[in-house]
């Protein structure tokens, strides 16, 4: 059967590659972001591998406007299926130098955002009895790090208002279901254009990996809701874990390191086109697609994806996962 798939943050990164595998499906995808150029290119992408694609460019924190897109999307395609919230930004710095209006607007775009595209979705799934909301969270909604306080904040609100909403309508017995898939560090063009107050360029802490491993995992979220939360990467099952089990630990590691870990040798100029206020392909940019800058240093698969994928068969060797995933966290930790 063709799914009708809304995709929020579609014109780049972790939205831009699930837009195109939802393409090599035959899926019809309303691509929702600001950027009018990132979203011509996700509308060719989704195309030329064989799907059907509307943009509607909105600012998911108006949401008047997330309305408006699932409207059109709607007369376009038929009911949608699937709805996905990805879109996020973010600001690289110490809490007290982000100004008051700089993290209200990260909070109402990567959490607000997701609130607004959940309540459209639930609005137009309810009254059918079907449909499956997926968010797309972070590992960093479990353990917070240092420079990231308003996206991290916004990733621990995802969560907890998602379990919130999964238990009414498990009350409900709704056939309507939600699930969130916690992502490690992807190589998106985020760090190209975040607002930070860095003196050298934002990078994703290692272990990176591509968006399309973040893509398949979102996707096979989508096809088996039924479970509260799916993990990509080894470093989100490290840092999950280990967080449960040592968090005053990494308090104190990542104190000592997390400045560090997050920006390359490269200096940056403090002006630099930022999309906090307005996506910067507006600015005279270009298309960014769903790649960031770090191809050399980013992984194609996940072996811990596969994990995910098989939990029920893997519930006999429980213990021996989480042993192996607190010897993982060490590495991890002593790696970085």
């Amino acid at each position: 059967m063709t799914q009708t798939v809304v995709i929020t943050g579609a014109s780049a990164g972790i939205g831009r590659a699930t837009a195109q595998l939802y393409g090599r499906r035959g899926a019809r995808v309303g691509l929702v972001a600001r950027g009018q150029t990132g979203l011509d290119g996700a509308v060719r992408d989704v195309e030329r591998a064989g799907g059907t694609a509307l943009a509607v460019p909105t600012d998911v924190a108006d949401y008047d406007q997330v309305k408006e897109a699932s409207r059109r999307i709607e007369d376009a395609f038929g009911p949608i299926d699937v709805w996905i919230n990805v879109a996020f930004t973010s600001v690289f710095a110490p809490f007290w130098e982000i100004t008051a209006e700089e993290f209200k607007r990260v909070t109402e775009v990567s959490y607000l955002g997701f609130v607004y595209g959940t309540r459209v979705a639930l609005d137009l799934m309810k009254p059918r009895d079907r449909g499956t909301i997926v968010q797309v969270g972070s590992a960093l909604g479990d353990r917070s790090i240092p420079l990231q306080s308003a996206y991290c904040g916004a990733k621990h609100a995802i969560n907890g208002f998602t379990s919130s909403l999964r238990t009414e309508l498990m009350h409900e017995k709704s056939n309507v279901h939600i699930t969130v898939v916690q992502m490690p560090a992807v190589n998106t063009p985020q760090f190209s254009w975040v607002l930070s107050r860095l003196p050298n360029h934002p990078q994703p802490v290692p272990p990176i990996y591509q968006p399309e491993v973040a893509a398949r995992g979102v996707a096979f979220a989508a096809d088996h809701p039924g479970r509260k939360q799916y993990w990509v990467g080894a470093s989100t099952a490290a840092t999950i874990l280990a967080n449960k089990f040592a968090a005053p630990l990494l308090d104190r590691y990542l104190a000592r390191t997390g400045f560090g870990s997050q920006q390359t040798d490269e200096a940056v100029e403090p002006d630099r086109p930022d999309n906090l206020w307005e996506p910067v392909d507006g600015q005279g940019g270009h298309d960014h697609g769903s790649h960031g800058e770090f191809d050399d240093k980013a992984h194609h698969s996940s072996p811990e994806l596969w994990v995910s994928h098989h939990a029920r068969a893997m519930t006999a060797v429980g213990c021996a996962v989480i042993g192996g995933a607190g010897v993982l966290a060490g590495k991890v930790l002593a790696r970085r």
